[in-house]
């Protein structure tokens, strides 16, 4: 395999990618240098209220297609359920699972169906500070 050629894995992710920010860009870019095919689980809106008790500022639909336009994107699906992520893993064939280190150790037991990168956070950028920031501002 020549230097510039990705291995021939699929990757997979997982999150609710909502007020899209940097840190959201080096995970995808980061995950995708991993493979040649990058899948995106999207937080459904009644998954991330269940999650976080609170609905996300943009619509799943939005957030689905900003994940579409981006070019280190392959294919975008909304992830209904946490107890469903085994059954994702197998139906989009990952090969590797990609998750931000503030999970870390939290998906370990999939390591017997697939690969499992948990990629440090990018440094002080977090959606929940900036909708905080944001709705201080406000207040």
């Amino acid at each position: 395999m020549n230097p510039t050629e990705k291995p021939n894995k699929r990757v997979i992710t997982f999150g609710t990618f909502d007020v899209f920010h940097i840190g959201h860009v080096n995970i995808l870019e980061r995950a995708k240098e991993l493979g040649n095919h990058l899948t995106v689980g999207v937080s459904s809106d009644a998954l991330n209220f269940n999650k976080k008790g609170r609905y996300p500022v943009y619509r799943q639909e939005h957030r689905v297609h900003i994940l579409n336009s981006l070019h280190c994107v392959d294919e975008v699906f909304i992830e209904e359920s946490l107890e469903l992520k085994g059954e994702y893993l197998s139906r989009y064939k990952a090969d590797i699972l990609v998750m931000g280190d503030d999970w870390a150790g939290k998906f370990d037991h999939f390591k017997d169906q697939c690969e499992v990168i948990y990629f440090p956070r990018t440094k002080d950028v977090s959606t929940t500070d900036i909708i905080q920031m944001i709705q201080s501002r406000i207040d």
